[in-house]
């Protein structure tokens, strides 16, 4: 597992303090994928309501509040496979 997903995984639990209705899987290209639902965020490349993918600087200005997921999806550079909805609220918490 990559230094980037141990760092992220930290970090989103820490964002997600309140919890996540939901389950969701960001896919970051050549370093893993990350599950997040209603027992906080881990390591893992499971089933999901939604799949989220982007490349390690995109999924690392989304997590630091440099980026807004929102503008990243409509500029291409996060695609969201799967439930929308789900990808919202998983927007809201990690803004």
């Amino acid at each position: 597992m990559s230094d980037l997903i141990n760092s992220a995984v930290n970090a989103l639990n820490e964002k997600m303090s309140d919890g996540f209705d939901g389950n969701a899987k960001f896919v970051i290209e050549n370093e893993g994928a990350i599950m997040v639902d209603g027992d906080g965020a881990r390591a893992a490349d499971e089933e999901a309501e939604v799949t989220l993918t982007a490349d390690a600087d995109t999924f690392q200005a989304i997590l630091d509040g440099d980026m807004d997921p929102t503008a990243a999806f409509m500029s291409g550079k996060l695609s969201v496979d799967g439930d929308m909805g789900t990808a919202m609220k998983l927007g809201s918490v990690l803004s």
